[in-house]
């Protein structure tokens, strides 16, 4: 079959890059070796209208654009994490525009980056890719507006978005506060469900479960933020769970005790990951944190550390707004429960403990 014959149903898109999704993000450790050196206190000082850079790994940047307003912008893309071409496009736009979300703020306009490898696959499959990303943003109410594309080896999609926030609801992931409680709103076990797609295992009953959930929007993030109490929000993606609680602990100088067994859970999770379906990347998220972590079976490890894409939001949130918050999250058919609490340090300094 010539390239140009190819569709969507002829190509398995996984196959095509060393990577998937937000799996094949740089390491925290091996990230903060690359961001090392950078003056933040200097930054600050040149740019006192800039509220948030990458000091504290936040969701996106903020900067304030008058007394009230703040303008918030990120960018995230990656490569293919399901065949699908058009899926791709809508996992990769919900991801990327999660990082509004995770902030308080409301997407604006967005625009697309793309890496294609124009010899190895048509742009018919690019424009299904791009499609899909486009019907996300109209959908969210507003548009992808251009872009920059280049030929590149491995197929590869996401966004740059540009969102507003009032500043008095302006959400940042180090700011919960002794005593708040710890909600996740998505299930775990996106990247063990890809993985176990890729290698050929998933069930019949499983498929599309893990997509379904991928490009299910954050946008309920909004409205948390509008909730007095709802102290601190950060989305999950690919450093898995405890990579991303531990960025909200670090930020907050909080200790955050989980309930494992309360964690939202995609199905079947046990036998997949007896079957070997495990990224690569929960063993690189488990290395760069395993310091500030609890003793963790081969199971918890595997859950806590598997690498999301589009993952849910943690929320903290004080006990007395708590009730509020999780009947905003079951209207929205969401997971509501409880699933840790933050606690102050001892003198081991911020980390991640387990109920018992």
């Amino acid at each position: 079959m010539t390239i140009n014959a190819m569709t969507a149903q002829d190509i398995r898109l996984t196959q095509y890059s060393h990577g998937a999704g937000c799996g094949c993000k740089i390491a925290p450790d091996v990230l903060s070796r690359i961001l090392a050196g950078g003056d933040n206190d200097s930054l600050a000082t040149a740019f006192p209208s800039l509220l948030v850079g990458h000091e504290t790994r936040d969701d996106a940047a903020a900067i304030v654009l008058d007394g009230d307003r703040v303008i918030l912008s990120t960018t995230d893309f990656f490569m293919p994490i399901v065949d699908d071409p058009y899926d791709f496009g809508r996992i990769a736009a919900t991801n990327a525009i999660s990082d509004i979300y995770a902030m308080g703020g409301t997407p604006l306009v967005a625009v697309a980056i793309l890496g294609w490898p124009v010899a190895t696959l048509g742009p018919e499959i690019a424009n299904l890719v791009v499609k899909g990303g486009r019907d996300v943003c109209r959908e969210l109410g507003f548009p992808l507006a251009g872009g920059h594309s280049i030929d590149a080896p491995e197929p590869l999609f996401g966004l740059a978005v540009t969102g507003a926030v009032e500043r008095a609801h302006l959400k940042r992931n180090g700011n919960a506060q002794p005593g708040d409680q710890l909600l996740l709103t998505k299930p775990l076990g996106v990247g063990i469900l890809t993985t176990a797609e890729k290698q050929g295992k998933l069930h019949l009953d499983h498929r599309g479960l893990a997509t379904e959930v991928m490009c299910r929007a954050n946008d309920i993030g909004a409205a948390l933020a509008k909730i007095e109490g709802v102290h601190a929000l950060t989305d999950v993606t690919g450093f898995g769970f405890a990579g991303h609680l531990l960025e909200m602990c670090e930020g907050a100088h909080l200790t955050a005790t989980v309930d494992a067994d309360a964690l939202p859970e995609l199905p079947a999770l046990d036998s997949y990951i007896e079957m070997g379906c495990v990224p690569g990347g929960t063993q690189r998220n488990f290395d760069a944190s395993h310091e500030r972590l609890p003793t963790l079976t081969t199971r918890q490890q595997a859950v806590l550390c598997d690498p999301q894409t589009s993952g849910g939001l943690l929320v903290a949130v004080s006990p007395d707004a708590c009730q509020r918050v999780q009947g905003l999250l079951l209207e929205q058919h969401l997971a509501t429960h409880i699933v840790g609490v933050f606690q102050s340090c001892d003198e081991r300094g911020p980390r991640i403990a387990l109920t018992t």
